[in-house]
Parts: C-alpha cells; sequence; structure tokens
C-alpha cells in the first residue's frame, strides 16, 4: 500500500463516518484547550506567589517561639508564650546584633475577634 493509496482509504473512512469525526476533531480542540487554559491558569498563579514572596525582601527574618508539649501531645508551632515584646526590645538595644534595624510586634497566631457581635475565629498572622 503507498501513500496515495493510504490517502484515498483515510479520506474514504472520513467521509462515512462524518460524525465521528468531527466528534474527534472537538475532542481534541476542547482538549489541547483545556490543557492551555490550565497550563496558563498555572503559570499566572506562579508567578503572583512569586511576586508575593519577592515583595517580602530578602533581608527579613521571622523569629517565633516554640511549642508547647501537654500529655506528649505538641501543640502548634509558635504558641508557646516564650517570646515578648521586651525580647525584641533587648534584641535591638543590646547591640549585638548590628544588622537589626527595627523589631515589629507580631500577634500570635489564631486570635479571636468580636466585630459587630459576630464571633469569627480567623487566624491572624501579623
Amino acid at each position: 500500500m503507498n501513500l496515495t493509496e493510504s490517502v484515498r482509504v483515510a479520506l474514504r473512512a472520513l467521509g462515512a463516518n462524518k460524525l465521528r469525526a468531527v466528534l474527534t476533531m472537538l475532542g481534541m480542540v476542547i482538549g489541547v484547550g483545556a490543557v492551555i487554559a490550565l497550563m496558563s491558569i498555572g503559570r499566572g498563579l506562579q508567578a503572583g506567589i512569586t511576586a508575593q514572596i519577592g515583595s517580602l525582601g530578602t533581608n527579613l527574618l521571622f523569629i517565633s517561639p516554640g511549642a508547647t508539649s501537654s500529655g506528649g501531645v505538641r501543640t502548634q508551632a509558635g504558641s508557646a508564650p516564650t517570646l515578648t515584646a521586651e525580647d525584641a526590645q533587648a534584641i535591638v538595644d543590646s547591640g549585638e546584633v548590628p544588622q537589626v534595624a527595627a523589631v515589629p510586634p507580631r500577634s500570635p497566631p489564631g486570635g479571636r475577634w468580636w466585630p459587630t457581635g459576630r464571633t469569627p475565629t480567623p487566624r491572624s498572622p501579623g
């Protein structure tokens, strides 16, 4: 079977099964479009996250307290009340770390807010 005969057989098969050919092409177009859409969404999210992380800067260092342990069960990291505002001020005032320009306060995670009669329990990261 040569190339000309193969093309003739293929065109005859497409002509005989028009609906199948159209549905196959439609499925391929939808599949390729879905892959392109998901790839562009993924790249957009990646760029956004990278920009957010980059906006933090390279000169930031976060120090969190450890976790407590009760009955062999460890609590959430950063939940131990071991660091205070006085500790932060002591780091700045000691002069032992001259690279420290400022120490901003940071509230512990999981605070409880009471806005306008509602009782949500949001995480408070900063």
